[in-house]
C-alpha cells in the first residue's frame, strides 16, 4: 500500500471518528491548517478547559500537531490532512462553532458547511486585514476575533464599501503576544549568551519579499560585519520559492555564524536575538510589542494581495507603525545595515517606552486574550443551546 493511499485511508477513518461523536461533543471545533495554528489557539484552549465543562474537538492537517502531545481526555483530536477528506468534511460539517485561523473561507476549496455552523476567525497576525489578505478573505465568517481597533475599523469599512452584512467583531487581542510577554525573561537569559549581537531575519513572503529580493546580499553584509545571523523564513517561502532558500543554505551553511530556522512555531530565536530584520511581516509587530526588541525594516515593495486595498481609507498598521518600532532602510542602502543595527541597539530605553505605548494603543486585552476569547466562546455556545 502506497504511503499516500495509506494516509488517505487514515484521514478518512479520522473523519468518520469525528462524525460519530454526538452533537454535544462537537459544540466547539478548532481547525489547524499548519504547524503555527496551535500557537494562536493555545491560550484560548487552555482557558476553555478551565471555564467550559464540555469536550473540545480539534481537526488538524498536521500529523505532528502539538495537540497530540497534550493527552487531555477532554480534547478529541483528528488529523484530516489537506486533501479531499478535508474538503468533504468541511462541506458536510456538523458543529456548533468552527474556529479557524485560515482566511479565504468560501474562496477556494474550503467551504462553509451545508448545515448551520457558526464560523469564527482567530487572527494569525497583527497586521491589517485589507492589504496583505485577498479581497473577500473574511466575508464569510460570522465572528472575527480582532487583535486591535485597526481590525475593527477596517472590517466595518469593508462592509460599508462592498455592501456586506455586519459581522460580530469581538475585542480579542493576540495570544502569541501574550505568550511572548509571559516568557520575556527568556530573552534576557538567551540574548546574553554571546557577546556578539545576534540578528534575526524574519521576513514575510512573496515575489518582492526580503529573502526573494536581497536575502543573500543582506546575509553576506551582516556576516561580514561580525554578527551572528539567523534566517527564519516564512513557510510560504519554502512552498512557493524553495530555490531561494536552497541557494541561501548552500552558500552559507558552512559559515559558523549562520543558522537557519524552519520551525516558526518556536519562539526561541525571538528570545535569543538582539534585533530583528524584516519587511512587511507581522512577526515584526510580535517581536517589538512582545519583547521590546528593535526592528530594522528593509524597504522592499509593499506586500499587496488585494489590489483594491486603497478603497479602504485606513493606512495599514504595518505601514504606519514602522518608525515607532525601529527604522526603515532603503533597499539600495543595504551596505548601511550594520550602522543602523548599532544605532537601534544602543537606544533601548526610548524605544521600549514607544513600544509599550504602541502595544497598549493597538492591541486589545494584552496579557489576557485567551481568557476573553474563551469567555466569548462559552457564552456563544450557551446562547446557541438556548435557542
Amino acid at each position: 500500500m502506497s504511503l499516500s493511499f495509506s494516509s488517505l485511508i487514515n484521514e478518512w477513518c479520522q473523519m468518520r471518528q469525528f462524525q460519530r461523536l454526538n452533537s454535544v461533543n462537537r459544540n466547539i471545533v478548532f481547525y489547524a491548517e499548519d504547524e503555527s495554528s496551535y500557537s494562536h489557539f493555545e491560550s484560548i484552549i487552555d482557558s476553555l478547559l478551565k471555564v467550559y465543562a464540555g469536550p473540545i474537538c480539534y481537526l488538524t492537517s498536521i500529523p505532528c500537531d502539538k495537540i497530540f502531545k497534550l493527552k487531555n481526555e477532554r480534547i478529541h483530536a483528528f488529523c484530516i490532512g489537506k486533501g479531499i477528506v478535508r474538503t468533504i468534511l468541511f462541506k458536510i460539517l456538523k458543529a456548533g462553532i468552527m474556529i479557524m485561523t485560515m482566511p479565504d473561507l468560501e474562496v477556494y476549496n474550503i467551504k462553509r458547511s451545508i448545515y448551520s455552523v457558526h464560523y469564527l476567525y482567530v487572527n494569525h497576525s497583527m497586521v491589517s486585514m485589507h492589504m496583505i489578505y485577498r479581497k473577500g478573505a473574511f466575508d464569510h465568517f460570522d465572528t472575527l476575533f480582532c487583535v486591535g481597533p485597526h481590525h475593527m475599523s477596517e472590517i466595518r469599512e469593508m462592509e460599508k464599501v462592498y455592501g456586506l452584512p455586519e459581522k460580530i467583531l469581538f475585542k480579542h487581542g493576540y495570544g502569541k503576544l501574550d505568550s511572548l510577554i509571559r516568557n520575556q525573561e527568556e530573552r534576557q537569559k538567551l540574548s546574553s549568551r554571546n557577546a556578539r549581537k545576534k540578528v534575526l531575519i524574519a521576513p514575510s513572503w512573496g515575489p518582492h519579499g526580503l529573502l526573494e529580493t536581497c536575502g543573500e546580499k543582506l546575509v553576506e553584509i551582516l556576516l561580514g560585519a561580525g554578527y551572528l545571523v539567523t534566517v527564519r523564513p516564512h513557510p510560504q517561502t519554502k512552498r512557493n520559492t524553495p530555490d531561494v532558500l536552497n541557494s541561501l543554505q548552500a552558500r552559507f551553511s558552512d559559515e559558523p555564524n549562520f543558522s537557519y530556522e524552519e520551525n516558526i512555531a518556536s519562539a526561541e530565536s525571538f528570545y535569543e536575538s538582539d534585533i530583528m530584520i524584516s519587511d512587511w511581516s507581522g512577526a515584526a509587530l510580535e517581536y517589538s510589542f512582545g519583547l521590546g526588541g528593535p526592528v530594522l525594516f528593509i524597504d522592499v515593495p509593499r506586500k499587496v494581495n488585494n489590489s483594491e486595498y486603497e478603497k479602504i481609507p485606513h493606512e495599514p498598521i504595518e505601514v504606519f507603525i514602522r518608525p515607532e518600532l525601529g527604522a526603515v532602510l532603503p533597499l539600495d542602502q543595504l551596505h548601511n545595515a550594520p550602522e543602523f543595527i548599532e544605532e537601534l541597539c544602543s537606544n533601548q530605553s526610548e524605544r521600549l517606552e514607544k513600544t509599550r505605548r504602541a502595544s497598549k494603543q493597538w492591541v486589545f486585552n494584552v496579557g489576557c486574550s485567551g481568557e476573553k476569547g474563551a469567555a466569548y466562546i462559552t457564552q456563544l455556545i450557551s446562547e446557541m443551546e438556548s435557542v
